[in-house]
């Protein structure tokens, strides 16, 4: 029998956490309502009092590497991602040994280290409007050494034994216990920042590449282009539990991969659902365990929204009698569990033990993390990454190589399924991005190339991230993406926008056209699909023209509401019709520029910067002084009062397009994006948003109500 990590039994008074799992009636101040919470009720929906279903359960892949295999740690994982893929998650036995304990390294190498739990009432809920679980209510403040003491304590009162009990004996336990067993709560400090891998030299395993301080920036890790930490994702967490404490049922964010290590203590078991099974799952848990009067609507992201908040927990049984594929891991400690995309997962520690977990991503993660954008735009949830951006700088990357990317350590994958994803990837989306700026050409939309739009935006309607393009409307000044084309026709000021584009968007549809003569990359892409090539005589990478339209001047005090314009004449570079050229696939004209210079593309898609250009005429008026229109059958307009610059967005078309691929509605307002002609760096959009991926810690722990933060980059003089 196994031993122990190191403690003993408390012989001082009872601490408040040992309290609770007694009985929660000792807890003071606490209202009926949450005494409530806590108590274990009669679920006909969960009828578990035979547990013979545990033993249909199989166990997931276990491998174990040798050092040679051990030495590149994404590598090996792709490695071995076909067979872990289809079961959800697996086991990676580490051939190294970390030298320096976990409890050594958070009592010593980092001095004053502490942490406050979470209490998880212990039993499962109806998951109706008046019974649903939620882990409200915080535990003690410990040090690690006190939180041993005590789950050790726990242990040894309830087994009457210092040593670990069989596995599936505990499992059985569990879930005995969790339906009508005398324990109320237990406590789980999860989310907890930081890493117990050691910094000494001598540790062979915390100075390996799978020390998870540094996996996420992995020269092969998508997550390496991201430039902010985000808690928990690119940096690791520490996960200290006791027994029977618990992690619901979840997927990752962003439906990445996640890597678990086992540092020290009591076993965990694992319950997997592999990737091509989460509709289903959902499904699942929408049918049979969320009550209706619980769910926002019928749709099929109902059952995701409430998984999202990462307290559901029921046991696999429900899934096993639907078909659904379930598997188990038991980790034991110095084993690594990986979780593949979307795969849903859930466990409970046999007794005390300390883990550790981050996210990564390789190329064969974007199809996945296409299906998490929509998922959360579709529920108006802000993401914590920027997906269009990684996929579009992996792309360039990737197109590179070694020689051009030596700055961030990019190395392309050896594995041809991990290119051919991004590749897949970045030309769904820039077909997708041509086919819908081809349908705001129909409507007669301006086109503006920012020069400084280097960053993110969020959708002001889905808060989807937008980096390749988005649209701006008369009633809505703030970033539109380009799902809600097709809304615009509803506007109030008859959908006049303009379309906001990257300047470097002629060498990303290059690249796109590039992939798509490679083997396979055309044949999958018209699986999706997505070519509209019968549409109206479109055709993918087809001359996209944004004319003038007449019909402003008979309508021009429709827009008179903060919205300045001057005029533009024909034969002024400003004032040139923008295309997109199918033959070099960039812009074929030259196109104005935000700081009042002009671009001129030549057909091998390369650009060069003209002298700026005064091809305006400059307003009078006072300094700040109330925004004018002149009457004109010109194009969209900018103007420059009084070192203001705001760009106004004038068109009319009486085109209309057959396009049924966009269905969200949307909200409209009002609001006037101010720009100092002065000012060099990116200003932000109305609502001052602050900078994308620096997420507190403490909102990051909000259960699903995270709202990530982006900085509004738009176009200066």
């Amino acid at each position: 029998m196994m031993t122990r990590s190191g403690g003993d039994a408390l012989r001082t008074s009872t601490s408040w956490g040992t309290r609770t799992r007694r009985s929660i009636d000792e807890i003071p101040h606490l209202s009926s309502a949450r005494r409530e919470a806590f108590s274990k009720h009669e679920l006909e929906k969960f009828n578990i009092s035979n547990l013979e279903w545990i033993n249909d359960i199989p166990e997931c892949p276990v491998f174990y590497p040798t050092k040679e295999e051990f030495e590149n740690p994404l590598d090996y994982i792709q490695q071995i991602a076909p067979m872990a893929s289809k079961f959800g998650i697996c086991k990676i036995v580490s051939p190294l040994v970390a030298t320096v304990p976990a409890g050594v390294v958070l009592m010593k190498e980092k001095a004053g280290f502490r942490f406050t739990t979470r209490v998880q009432p212990l039993r499962l809920s109806e998951w109706n409007a008046n019974d649903k679980i939620s882990f409200f209510m915080s535990g003690r403040n410990y040090t690690f050494r006190e939180f041993e003491k005590m789950a050790n304590k726990i242990y040894a009162r309830r087994y009457s034994s210092a040593g670990y009990l069989p596995d599936k004996y505990l499992e059985e336990e569990f879930w005995h216990e969790i339906t009508n067993g005398k324990i109320e709560t237990v406590e789980y400090a999860c989310d907890i920042d930081g890493t117990a891998f050691s910094s000494s030299p001598s540790d062979q395993l915390g100075k390996s590449k799978w020390n998870l301080k540094w996996l996420s920036r992995h020269p092969m890790s998508i997550l390496r282009l991201l430039e902010a930490a985000i808690p928990g994702v690119t940096d690791p967490m520490l996960y200290i539990g006791m027994l029977f404490s618990m992690f619901a049922w979840h997927v990752e964010d962003h439906f990445l991969y996640s890597i678990n290590y086992h540092h020290c203590g009591a076993s965990k078991t694992w319950y997997g659902v592999p990737g091509h099974a989460a509709y289903d799952f959902e499904k699942v848990v929408k049918e049979r365990v969320y009550a209706h009067d619980l769910l926002s609507s019928e749709e099929d992201d109902a059952a995701f929204s409430v998984l999202l908040e990462k307290t559901t927990m029921f046991p696999p049984n429900i899934l096993l009698e639907k078909g659904i594929p379930v598997c188990r891991a038991v980790q034991r400690p110095g084993e690594f569990v990986v979780t593949l995309p979307r795969a849903y997962h859930a466990g409970f520690s046999h007794g005390f033990n300390c883990g550790e977990a981050v996210n990564f991503a390789t190329g064969g993660w974007f199809p996945f993390g296409a299906a998490a954008s929509k998922h959360y735009a579709s529920l108006k949830r802000s993401p914590l990454l920027p997906y269009e951006e990684l996929l579009c700088k992996e792309a360039k990357f990737l197109d590179d190589g070694l020689s051009n990317a030596d700055s961030l350590n990019f190395v392309p994958s050896k594995h041809f399924s991990s290119q051919s994803s991004i590749k897949i990837s970045f030309v769904l989306l820039i077909r997708f991005q041509h086919h819908a700026r081809w349908v705001l050409m129909k409507f007669g939309a301006c086109m503006r190339l920012s020069s400084d739009v280097i960053g993110t935006v969020l959708c002001s309607i889905c808060r989807c991230d937008c980096y390749v393009s988005y649209f701006q409307c008369n009633c809505n000044l703030q970033p539109i993406c380009l799902r809600h084309v097709m809304e615009r026709t509803n506007c109030s000021c008859g959908g006049k926008c303009i379309v906001f584009l990257r300047k470097d968007l002629g060498e990303l549809e290059a690249l796109a056209q590039k992939f798509e003569q490679e083997d396979g990359i055309r044949e999958a892409v018209e699986k999706k699909n997505l070519l509209h090539t019968t549409e109206d005589g479109y055709s993918p990478y087809c001359n996209i023209k944004f004319v003038e339209t007449p019909a402003i001047a008979e309508n021009a005090e429709l827009y008179t509401q903060d919205l300045t314009c001057i005029s533009q004449k024909e034969d002024i570079l400003y004032g040139s019709p923008v295309q997109i050229s199918s033959d070099s696939s960039t812009l074929s004209s030259s196109i104005g520029l935000d700081d009042g210079s002009s671009m001129d593309i030549d057909d091998c898609g390369k650009s060069k910067r003209a002298n700026p250009t005064d091809c305006s005429e400059r307003l009078s008026g006072k300094e700040y002084g109330s925004p004018q229109l002149i009457r004109s059958s010109d194009k969209c307009a900018t103007v420059y009062n009084a070192g203001t610059h705001r760009t106004a967005f004038l068109q009319d078309s009486d085109d209309e397009s057959d396009s049924e691929i966009f269905h969200v509605k949307r909200r409209s307002s009002m609001i006037m994006v101010n720009r100092s002609a002065n000012n060099s760096t990116s200003q932000r959009f109305p609502e001052q948003q602050p900078t994308l991926y620096q997420h507190s810690l403490e909102e990051r722990k909000r259960n699903g109500a995270i709202e990530p933060r982006f900085t509004m980059m738009v176009d200066t003089i």
